[in-house]
């Protein structure tokens, strides 16, 4: 993987879209190799980009070649009128008609060329948008877990949503306007060279100057138009945190200071957004302004030259609408300045996405555990395990364990003692630092993740469920599973009764973030998902922290029969949940410190006694 670029962790996510119109996300890091790098990615367009690009180019000179056109009518018709008055001749109608025929017919072509090239064009950005979006969804899945633990989950979702879609407009955008911008400036210089090099020379003459000051507000926009993006990324973030957690700042009575943060960032915004468009504003004036003094210009010497008869009555129209047409494509590119980095930023996000590291590919190895169940000789082995979430910081410090197939492991301890980890280790969702973890007698990391983590069942304290009907959700577990199997699973958790008494039964839907049913309700539909699931390895993680005492004695005999003949690991606060463990492991700072049975365990009076002394003098339940 390319080391090019690093994602740097963002604290929030930007809601909504990309921003103000012409108002860059950010400015890209490496502008001219992002776009090099986008340009290849495009290959696989190229031929359409080819069409494209011709049907521009044609349209463009079709347009530009119109005026000249049309000052051949204007001059016979003038030359025309003016021999009539003199008695010597009068006007071609046929030859005016005959030419603005040809004129109609060659804009109604243009017209037609700019159609399909923006039916093309709209079509391409597109389908590169659905790629950004397919590559990034399939590479989320290859990026190791250390990565959404160090960065805001709104920073992902910012590139699969804002900035693919940035990047998507303005590919529409920029692309067709940088061709047609060029061309018809091309076009015009030649038209108007043609017509006359004095008064094309005087009309050059605005070029350096709006060049001057364009990028004189370039340069002292772009730094408002930063701290707009950062202040506008901060208040949406405060926004978003306020939103969940309203109840908290609410019973803490702390609306005041919220308000105050918020007033606080908002005059940043406002003060930064409105320099930025007040400065960014004054670029379209200037170059108006000057084009008009090129327009004066060009007026003044015209008038002379065709009193002089040096030039026709038609070319000096002409010429003025060039002068006219020739500002547009310079607003134009001036415009895709912004449009441009905007582009580049949006892409190097998405690129240095793409190219973050990945977890260590998978062997070829692909052997399955789905059977260690029914085999009483299996066992899960940790080996002298160092495990450190960052390097030379160790927090699993020479973890050894040997569990045989069908025992429950109990794993206890104060917050930060490593129990989580442990976890986390086993289903390699990290990979150890020293030493090894055996499944089956086989090294984890000899089997494909995939494969071993299909015979992990999962019950964790921050219950996960998505938006779709109860029965959906604890079918989830396993897919292929009948009405009738979930149901069954339902009642082995104590949750089947609460579920009939819900509207629709098991056919409720439950919303985004589940708060249609309680916390507690929750958790029983997680449990009936793991029991359907028939894992033979099982992760309690606090399975039963969110319910209360009497469902969690009703939840404890449902668990014991599901972890019958199963290996079981379980995380537990309340150690009143850990007496029937057959080894009780009591963590502290990376290390086991004490291991054995409850009633062991109780009789050492070590720290495991004084753990459940302290929680038993504090709940006698």
């Amino acid at each position: 993987m390319s080391e090019k670029y690093k994602v740097k962790p963002r604290p929030h996510r930007r809601i909504g879209g990309p921003g103000p119109p012409g108002m860059p996300a950010e400015k890209a890091k490496d502008f001219k190799g992002t776009i090099k790098k986008l340009l290849i990615y495009m290959g696989n367009y190229k031929y359409a980009m080819l069409i494209v690009s011709i049907f521009a180019v044609a349209g463009t000179i079709f347009n530009v070649y119109g005026p000249k056109l049309l000052s051949r009518a204007i001059t016979e018709l003038f030359n025309g009128y003016m021999a009539k008055i003199m008695g010597s001749g009068g006007i071609d109608y046929a030859f005016i008609a005959k030419t603005l025929l040809f004129l109609l017919f060659l804009y109604v072509l243009s017209a037609v060329l700019n159609f399909i090239q923006g039916f093309i064009m709209a079509g391409i950005s597109q389908k590169i948008s659905y790629r950004f979006r397919q590559e990034i969804a399939e590479k989320i899945n290859r990026i190791p877990l250390k990565y959404f633990e160090a960065n805001a989950v709104g920073d992902v979702l910012s590139r699969i949503t804002n900035d693919v879609d940035t990047l998507g407009q303005n590919l529409n955008q920029s692309i067709l306007i940088v061709v047609t911008s060029v061309t018809t400036i091309i076009g015009i210089l030649v038209m108007m060279l043609s017509i006359s090099p004095l008064m094309t020379l005087i009309a050059l003459v605005i070029l350096p100057i709006t060049g001057i000051l364009l990028g004189f507000v370039v340069k002292h926009s772009q730094k408002y138009f930063t701290d707009y993006q950062k202040y506008l990324g901060k208040i949406n973030g405060q926004i978003e945190e306020v939103y969940t957690g309203h109840n908290i700042i609410k019973a803490y009575n702390r609306e005041d200071m919220t308000i105050s943060d918020f007033s606080g960032t908002n005059d940043r915004l406002y003060e930064s957004g409105w320099k930025s468009q007040f400065i960014s504003g004054l670029m379209m004036p200037m170059i108006f302004f000057i084009g008009n003094l090129g327009y004066v210009a060009v007026a003044v010497i015209g008038s002379i030259l065709t009193i002089n008869g040096s030039i026709q009555i038609g070319d000096i129209a002409a010429f003025i609408q060039y002068v006219r047409n020739f500002t547009q494509p310079i607003q134009q590119i001036a415009q895709i300045t912004n449009l441009l980095q905007s582009t580049a930023a949006a892409a190097e996000r998405i690129f240095e996405f793409l190219d973050e590291e990945e977890e260590v590919k998978d062997p070829d190895y692909s052997g399955s555990l789905k059977a260690m169940k029914d085999n009483d000789s299996k066992q899960v082995v940790f080996e002298n395990v160092h495990f450190g979430y960052e390097p030379g910081k160790t927090i699993i410090n020479d973890f050894s364990l040997a569990v045989a197939s069908g025992k429950m492991v109990a794993i206890v301890g104060p917050t930060g003692a490593g129990k989580t980890t442990i976890v986390k280790l086993l289903m390699r969702f990290y990979d150890v630092e020293s030493g090894r973890i055996l499944v089956n007698g086989r090294d984890i990391r000899d089997y494909k993740r995939s494969d071993l983590r299909q015979n992990f069942g999962m019950v964790l304290q921050d219950t996960w469920l998505f938006k779709g009907t109860i029965m959906e959700n604890i079918r989830y577990g396993k897919l292929a599973a009948t009405d009738t199997e979930v149901i069954n699973a339902a009642k082995a958790a104590y949750a089947h009764r609460f579920i009939t008494t819900l509207p629709e039964g098991y056919q409720m839907e439950l919303n985004e973030d589940a708060s249609n049913v309680s916390q507690g309700q929750k958790q029983l539909l997680t449990i009936a998902r793991a029991i359907l699931a028939d894992n033979p390895i099982l992760i309690l993680d606090e399975a039963t922290s969110s319910v209360d005492t009497r469902t969690e004695a009703r939840i404890q005999k449902a668990m014991a029969n599901l972890m019958a003949g199963r290996t079981s690991f379980v995380i537990a606060h309340r150690l009143s949940t850990t007496r029937d463990a057959d080894v009780i492991l009591v963590m502290r700072e990376g290390d086991i410190v004490e291991q054995g049975s409850h009633e062991e365990l109780i009789s050492a009076s070590g720290f495991y006694a004084e753990l459940y002394q302290s929680q038993f003098e504090q709940d006698p339940t």
